[in-house]
C-alpha cells in the first residue's frame, strides 16, 4: 500500500487545478472569446494573440499534468509546480511592466504566490521526500 496524501498537498494539487483554470481563461482572454479586461483595469501587455493564447493553453496542459503528479505524490509533481509557478509570477510581473494593472493580474499573482508558498513550506515538501 502506497503511502497516504497529506491533505495539505490535496490543498496544493487543488490549487494547481486552480491554476490550470486561469490559464485556461487567459488562453480565452488570448483569442477575445473572453473580455480582455476582468476587473475593469487596463490590460496593454497582451491582446488578441494566436502565440500568446498557444502558450497559456499548452500551460493549462502542463497545470492539468502536475495536478495528476500531486495527487499521485509523485515527487516531480512537486518540482513542477514549484517552477512554474516562479515562471507564471515572473510573467505576471512582466505584464505589469508592460502596462497592465495590478488589479488584472492580481488574481494570478495571489494564485501562484500562494502555490509557491505551500509548495516551500516545510511539510509539503516532507510528502515528496524532499530535503528541509
Amino acid at each position: 500500500m502506497g503511502k497516504s496524501r497529506p491533505f495539505g498537498v490535496t490543498l496544493l494539487a487543488i490549487f494547481a487545478l486552480i491554476a490550470a483554470v486561469v490559464a485556461g481563461y487567459h488562453t480565452l482572454q488570448m483569442l477575445h472569446i473572453f473580455p480582455v479586461r476582468l476587473f475593469g483595469g487596463e490590460v496593454k501587455f497582451f491582446t488578441f494573440d494566436i502565440f500568446g493564447a498557444i502558450l497559456w493553453a499548452i500551460m493549462l496542459f502542463i497545470y492539468l499534468w502536475v495536478f495528476r503528479m500531486l495527487w499521485n505524490l509523485d515527487p516531480q509533481g512537486w518540482l513542477f509546480v514549484t517552477v512554474i509557478s516562479v515562471l507564471n509570477l515572473i510573467m505576471a510581473f512582466l505584464s505589469i511592466f508592460g502596462a497592465t494593472t495590478w488589479q488584472e493580474m492580481l488574481p494570478s499573482l495571489l494564485i501562484n504566490g500562494v502555490i509557491l508558498l505551500y509548495a516551500l513550506l516545510p511539510g509539503t515538501k516532507a510528502a515528496f521526500d524532499m530535503p528541509k
